[in-house]
């Protein structure tokens, strides 16, 4: 009987040590991603306020055009680029998350 007891302390403590591990991961994920959001906000609202200050002196509907397109070109190759660095930021977060807990799942089994 106590030794049913010793085992059952030694994984609570074990599944609360993983438990604090994991949530400190997803802390430092979740703050990873808010900062890289942040930064791409930024950048694209400078890029955005440049472009409309060069179609603003566009001296020709041809060259508001070419600046208009360049722009659109640019803020979807940048939207994408974006949309995949954080989608790996989510991946190595879930990973990073589980990690401390996954060992603790198996011994449980």
């Amino acid at each position: 009987m106590m030794q049913t007891f010793e085992n059952a302390s030694k994984f609570n403590k074990e599944f609360v040590d993983g438990a604090m591990k994991s949530a400190a991961a997803w802390t430092n994920g979740l703050q990873t991603i808010a900062t890289q959001s942040a930064e791409y906000a930024k950048t694209s609202m400078e890029k955005g306020t440049e472009a409309f200050e060069k179609l603003a002196s566009a001296k020709s509907p041809e060259k508001a055009f070419e600046v208009q397109a360049e722009y659109a070109k640019s803020a979807f190759e940048g939207f994408v680029a974006q949309a995949t660095k954080v989608g790996e930021l989510y991946a190595d977060l879930a990973k990073d998350a589980y990690k401390p807990i996954e060992g603790i799942f198996a011994k449980g089994k």
